[in-house]
């Protein structure tokens, strides 16, 4: 891809090149189709537009552990997938009063580090960005049809099918409802959380071997998934868990953005599940 200008963006010297978040935002945006968007989620839930860019940190959740990460990197600039302060919309008043929103708002504001939300605009690119990079990391993009969640792979084991997940993604524990012994070909994959309605309807469109997802409500899909099993169907679920799922995709955007801003160190950091596995 040809590199976009950034705008109002100074140059020092004859190579240097400085950008402010706005800078950035921009130049990423303008391979999104119909970015930036009137109502998205995607917006900064700290810092400052304005601020100079010392380097940026991609991953899915804004942790304390990646700001505290970003900081030792000299990079103020987090791109983050999901949520910073716990609910969908980053409302800091969903909790009332909340010690730990609190904390977490004064640790970024120590470290001046300025976090931007790329989730509704980053499907939205062609490929799907998270997508893409699942599929990039899974060795599975010759199979993939932009804008299908259906791959069709070489027939496997549903068990081979988990197996090669839980180690192409580098993920410690996965779950599954299934025959393991299955025969699978047709893959149904949308990691993340798309929800019951959405995980339960492309298996009814698509008639999936198995589908592969990040997070499932348990008393929706999963239970969906053990009554069709009981009642002799052959559609399998695997759960991924929900940051690992898509972490490759915010993985891959270090490799799609970093010829836009040459001048700029991008590091992912991958924040990995929050649970401990006994």
């Amino acid at each position: 891809m040809a590199l976009p200008g950034a705008g109002g963006a100074k140059t020092f010297g004859s190579k240097q090149k400085e950008y402010t978040v706005q800078d950035v935002m921009d130049i990423i945006l303008k391979e999104i189709p119909g970015a930036p968007f009137k109502q998205t989620v995607d917006t900064l839930k700290s810092g400052t537009t304005s601020q100079k860019v010392t380097g940026i940190v991609t991953t899915m959740f804004a942790t304390v552990k990646i700001i505290e990460e970003a900081a030792k990197l000299n990079a103020n600039f987090i791109i983050a997938h999901e949520p910073t302060f716990y609910n969908h919309e980053d409302n800091t008043n969903w909790v009332v009063n909340s010690d730990i929103v609190k904390q977490k708002q004064a640790l970024l504001k120590q470290h001046g580090i300025a976090v931007w939300r790329f989730h509704d605009q980053w499907h939205s690119h062609k490929p799907d960005g998270i997508l893409y990079g699942v599929l990039k990391k899974a060795g599975w993009t010759q199979y993939y049809t932009m804008g299908n969640p259906i791959v069709d792979i070489p027939v496997v084991s549903l068990k081979d099918v988990a197996l090669h997940l839980k180690s192409s993604l580098g993920i410690e524990h996965i779950r599954v409802v299934g025959d393991l012994q299955q025969s699978c070909k047709r893959i149904a994959l949308l990691p993340g959380a798309a929800g019951g309605q959405m995980q339960m309807g492309v298996v009814e469109k698509q008639h999936p071997d198995v589908l592969v997802v990040g997070e499932v409500h348990e008393w929706e899909t999963a239970e969906y998934f053990r009554d069709s099993n009981q009642l002799g169907k052959k559609t399998s679920l695997i759960v991924l868990g929900h940051s690992v799922s898509e972490e490759p995709g915010m993985e891959w955007l270090v490799e799609w953005l970093q010829p836009k801003v040459p001048k700029l160190k991008i590091t992912h950091i991958a924040s990995n599940t929050p649970f401990t596995w006994l």
